[in-house]
């Protein structure tokens, strides 16, 4: 299982947020850089990078950062926030990103989504599918920031896809993003019961070595932490025994 520290962008610093709530936000560093350096130096082969400005406005405002970190590391990178257009996905994916990722697009403009898959490849687009569990404990996709709630769920929302090549998927339960409350491992279990090929990466509570274990016991392909990296809750000893024993 591959392990993928994540960065979020803020006015040019690295941040997290507290279950996507803007006004929750924890500084952790004003170099990014340096801070995708030490996540490499844990010999991670990947970096997940969400560029929170451009996704309230759809400006890539983070831009020289995120191309800085391209040059500087040599992991492949997947980039969220404000993607908005085929254009953008072009310029990211020649600016050094190796993924983009699409999040409440894939619910609001599908067509525009399959046609990215089609034009780029399976290989280069990732969907963020952000979901709420409901009373009847199906995971409904929750879309711009988590504000506004859908009627599609997760499996719905991921078979649409299947046939355009989608190889890809990013599932966070929104309840348990950055709340070190553990990840739900039922939920991920469930996804790749249904889409056994699926190259699916957990996101969301995670909280220690012993929860990224969990998610490898169960066959989880990868697993998002940013949180509990950034904080020294998983050291780079850690990670770098884990993927040594994977």
């Amino acid at each position: 299982m591959r392990v993928i520290p994540a960065i979020d962008l803020q006015g040019g610093k690295c941040v997290r947020l507290f279950k996507g709530d803007f006004a929750q936000t924890t500084e952790y560093s004003d170099d990014p850089v340096a801070v995708a350096q030490q996540f490499a130096a844990m010999q991670t082969s990947d970096l997940h990078i969400v560029d929170l400005d451009g996704a309230r406005s759809g400006a890539q405002d983070n831009h020289a950062i995120v191309t800085a970190i391209a040059r500087e590391i040599d992991v492949e990178i997947q980039l969220g926030g404000g993607i908005r257009d085929r254009g953008t996905v072009s310029k990211w994916l020649k600016s050094g990103v190796s993924r983009c990722v699409i999040g409440s697009l894939a619910i609001t403009d599908p067509d525009a989504v399959k046609s990215w898959l089609a034009r780029f490849g399976g290989d280069r687009i990732v969907l963020a599918l952000d979901v709420n569990i409901g009373s009847n404990g199906i995971p409904l996709i929750t879309t711009h920031g988590w504000t506004r709630p859908s009627n599609t769920s997760v499996f719905e929302c991921i078979e649409g896809y299947l046939e355009n090549g989608l190889h890809h998927v990013l599932c966070t339960d929104v309840s348990r993003d950055g709340a070190m409350a553990g990840p739900n491992l039922d939920l991920y279990v469930e996804i790749l019961r249904r889409f056994p090929d699926l190259q699916l990466q957990a996101s969301g509570g995670v909280r220690n070595i012993g929860d990224l274990e969990e998610l490898r016991a169960r066959g989880i392909p990868a697993a998002i932490s940013g949180r509990a990296l950034l904080e020294g809750e998983i050291t780079s000893a850690e990670v770098v025994a884990f993927q040594r024993n994977a």
